[in-house]
């Protein structure tokens, strides 16, 4: 496993444009290769600003929307049209505007299963449309170190075994969750952890310490096949 690299930007705002920028060309590179990219976005305040500029940025670009297939790392398991989703809020920001068609959201509770089994059934979808490996997975981090709904302590950080995993007590709202497992997150060429403010910094460097447990920081226990990055603003930065 390679060392994360650390890429650090003066405020939210030219962080976002980065990441946008970046992903963008990764997608492009990857279509011109002859590929079909898949990519997993996250939510949260910063993931929100990202979206927006790649709405800005993707009408002068080659990328075809129509052949990028999206995934969420994990989603809050509450109505589809709860203002709650990340599902929601990417549609709203950007994937709409851009024309994607290959999205695939994760299960809300107005499906009929519970939240375990609502999570079991969508591997079924993960199977049938999935490529084995993303292109780029996008995470944030929160101020205890979680990531996609991988919390401290819970179990869910011990599962190998699953694509996806239920959550039932969320240590922050809404207490229900479906989240992509360790195993299925790091099947990714790139894993790109995004993080802006004070209120994340003590995480972050943690996550990037010499020592620690994922037990404690989740966030430790991701990474990609070719490359981890946290990309940061000097605020998220700055306990590093």
């Amino acid at each position: 496993m390679s060392t994360p690299l650390v890429e650090v930007h003066a405020d939210a705002a030219a962080l976002a444009t980065t990441v946008a920028g970046e992903l963008l060309t990764r997608l492009a590179d990857a279509q011109a290769a002859g590929h079909v990219p898949q990519i997993a976005l996250t939510g949260g305040t910063i993931a929100e600003t990202v979206h927006r500029e790649l709405a800005r940025l993707s009408p002068g670009t080659e990328v075809d929307w129509t052949r990028v297939v999206v995934w969420w790392g994990d989603d809050r398991f509450v109505p589809a049209d709860d203002p709650d989703r990340n599902a929601g809020q990417a549609r709203r920001a950007f994937l709409d505007a851009v024309g994607a068609t290959q999205v695939h959201e994760l299960p809300s509770s107005d499906g009929g299963d519970d939240v375990d089994a609502a999570a079991l059934a969508f591997e079924e979808v993960v199977h049938e449309h999935g490529a084995g490996e993303f292109e780029v997975v996008m995470l944030g981090i929160g101020p205890d170190g979680h990531v996609a709904s991988l919390f401290p302590g819970h179990p869910q950080l011990e599962v190998v075994d699953r694509i996806l995993v239920g959550v039932t007590d969320s240590p922050k709202p809404p207490p229900q969750r479906i989240s992509f497992t360790f195993p299925a997150l790091n099947r990714s060429r790139s894993v790109w952890v995004i993080a802006s403010g004070e209120g994340k910094a003590e995480a972050v460097a943690a996550a990037l310490a010499d020592t620690g447990s994922v037990t404690d920081t989740p966030a430790r226990g991701v990474h990609g096949i070719a490359e981890t990055t946290y990309f940061l603003d000097r605020a998220a930065a700055s306990h590093l």
